[in-house]
């Protein structure tokens, strides 16, 4: 079996998260989602809008995830591909050469971004219209 992981926030989920969990998912057999823990993103200082839990099971719930699991820190990332048995390691290319570290480990692809739509985006727009 050929496992797959990527790692994200995925908070306010949208059509560009689920291109990269259909993409990522079609490298493999299975797909691995390490969901950024709410104390790692104050760590990143983002501030999600749904907590962990909600985003756990919103994931769980979308059919190219087979596990979702915490991340807790940048450096737990060797862990998982070794602990997860992964193959491949798979993040959006705005990541590119970032982790390059991993293919020691495993092959490391980096896909790329849906156009014009992005949390950041999202949250851009509904705070344009609150303001209008």
């Amino acid at each position: 079996m050929k496992k797959v992981i990527t790692y994200g926030t995925f908070d306010l989920l949208h059509v560009g998260h689920i291109n990269l969990l259909r993409r990522a998912r079609e490298l493999g057999d299975y797909l691995v989602v390490a969901l950024s823990s709410d104390e790692f993103n104050a760590i990143k200082n983002k501030k999600a809008y749904y907590p962990y839990e909600d985003r756990k099971i919103i994931l769980e719930a979308i059919k190219y995830v087979d596990e979702v699991i915490p991340e807790y820190t940048w450096e737990q990332k060797i862990d998982d591909v070794k602990n997860h048995n992964i193959d491949v390691f798979v993040m959006g290319d705005d990541w590119k050469g970032k982790f390059d570290f991993l293919k020691d480990y495993c092959e490391v692809v980096y896909l790329s971004r849906t156009e014009g739509i992005s949390t950041t985006k999202i949250k851009c727009d509904l705070k344009a219209k609150d303001s209008e």
